[in-house]
C-alpha cells in the first residue's frame, strides 16, 4: 500500500505528457513568377539577388517546449516556456531575442502606423470601393509519391477582393496553396502539438492586439477569419510538399494551383500587359489596405494625366507575382542535439527594435 501510494504521488507531480524529439528537413525555392524573372536580371549585377533563387534547405528540430530552424543564413529559436523568439543572423554573426509581449508591442505598432498612413495618404482608396474575403479548401483526390509518402492534394485558396461600386470591376489579391498531404508521419505529432501551444500562447499575444475595433476596420475581415477556421478543418495529413503561389486576377477569376496551370520556364521578367494593367484600379485598394503599396506597379494610383488603357480581355487572366515550392524530408524520431539550440560562441547580441508606445 505504501508503494502504491508513493507512485501515485509521483504520478501527481510528473507531467501529464512526455515529449518526444523530432528532426526533419524543409527545402524552399522561389520557383516562378514575375518576382522571378526579376532576381534573374538582378543576379547579373548582384551576388545577393542571384542567391535568393536558390534552393534554402533548413533543419526543423522540436524538442519539448523549444522549436528550432535553422539554415545557413539564419536560426530562429522558439522558447514556450520562456515565452521568446530568438533569431541567429549568421551572416552577421548576432542574434536578437524577443518576448512575446515585445512582438505584441510590435503589431499594435503596425496597426497604428497603417491606420496612420491610411489616413493621410492622398493616394488611399477611396470610399466607394467594397472589399470581400474568400477562403477555400477542395480535395482533388490526385495522390502521388512525395519524400517516399502517398500524399494526396488539397488546394486551399484565399482571396481577398476589391469591387468598384461605380464601374463594377473587380481586382483580388489571392493566394493558392497547392499542399500534398500524407496521412501520417511517425513522430510528426510532436510538431503538431508543438504548433497547438504555440498557438495558445499567441492566442493571448493576438487576441490583445486584434481587438474587435481594428477588425471592424476591414468590413468582412471577422467572418474571413471563421470562414478560414471552418475550412482549414478539412485539411487531413501532414503537408510534405506545398506549391504557394501569390498573384493578381480580375472579374472575380481564382489564382489557379501549380498542378492546375504550371508556369511556363522563364529567363527574362514578364512585363505587364494592357490588360493587367487595367485592373489595377481595383486591385490597389487591395494592396493599399494591407500595407503593400509597394509591391511592383499595383497599389500606386495612376497620374491624372495618363490615359486609361484599352480593355483587352484576352490578357486580362491571372498574373503571379511569386511562386514557392516547400518540400519535407529527412523525418528522423532520434535524440536532438541540445546544441543546436544554443547561441554560437562569439554572437553579439542585438537589442529588438520596439517600436514606441
Amino acid at each position: 500500500m505504501k508503494r502504491k501510494y508513493l507512485a501515485l504521488c509521483l504520478l501527481g507531480v510528473l507531467p501529464p505528457s512526455l515529449h518526444a524529439d523530432f528532426t526533419y528537413t524543409e527545402t524552399t525555392q522561389i520557383t516562378g513568377g514575375a518576382v522571378l524573372g526579376m532576381m534573374k536580371v538582378a543576379g547579373a549585377f548582384s551576388k545577393q539577388a542571384r542567391q535568393a533563387g536558390e534552393p534554402i534547405l533548413s533543419t526543423v528540430t522540436v524538442k519539448g517546449n523549444r522549436m528550432v530552424r535553422s539554415n545557413s543564413m539564419q536560426t530562429e529559436v522558439v522558447d514556450l516556456d520562456n515565452e521568446t523568439i530568438t533569431t541567429i543572423d549568421h551572416t552577421r554573426k548576432q542574434y536578437t531575442t524577443m518576448t512575446f509581449e515585445q512582438m505584441r508591442q510590435q503589431i499594435e505598432a503596425a496597426i497604428r502606423k497603417g491606420k496612420e498612413q491610411q489616413g493621410s495618404d492622398p493616394q488611399a482608396p477611396p470610399s466607394n470601393t467594397d472589399l470581400s474575403f474568400q477562403v477555400k479548401v477542395r480535395t482533388t483526390g490526385a495522390t502521388k509519391d512525395v519524400a517516399g509518402v502517398t500524399a494526396s492534394e488539397s488546394i486551399l485558396s484565399m482571396a481577398m477582393d476589391a469591387t468598384d461600386k461605380k464601374s463594377g470591376e473587380k481586382g483580388s489579391l489571392a493566394i493558392t496553396n497547392d499542399m500534398w498531404l500524407a496521412p501520417e508521419v511517425p513522430g510528426y505529432e510532436e510538431v503538431r502539438g508543438f504548433q497547438e501551444r504555440f498557438a495558445a500562447k499567441l492566442g493571448t499575444v493576438f487576441s490583445e492586439s486584434l481587438n474587435p475595433a481594428m477588425l471592424a476596420s476591414q468590413p468582412g475581415a471577422g467572418k474571413a477569419m471563421a470562414d478560414m477556421v471552418k475550412e482549414m478543418s478539412k485539411l487531413k495529413g501532414i503537408p510534405v510538399l506545398q506549391v504557394i503561389r501569390m498573384g493578381t486576377t480580375a472579374n472575380g477569376e481564382p489564382l489557379p494551383a501549380a498542378s492546375e496551370a504550371p508556369l511556363p520556364p522563364s529567363t527574362s521578367p514578364e512585363m505587364l500587359s494592357a490588360g493587367q494593367v487595367a485592373k489595377d484600379s481595383a486591385t490597389s485598394a487591395i494592396t493599399s489596405s494591407l500595407g503593400l503599396g509597394g509591391l511592383g506597379g499595383f497599389g500606386r494610383k495612376k497620374k491624372a494625366a495618363d490615359p486609361a488603357p484599352a480593355a483587352d480581355t484576352a490578357t486580362q487572366g491571372p498574373a503571379v507575382l511569386v511562386e514557392s515550392n516547400t518540400q519535407m524530408s529527412g523525418f528522423s524520431q532520434a535524440a536532438a542535439d541540445p546544441s543546436k539550440f544554443a547561441i554560437p560562441s562569439g554572437y553579439k547580441q542585438v537589442e529588438p527594435k520596439i517600436a514606441n508606445q
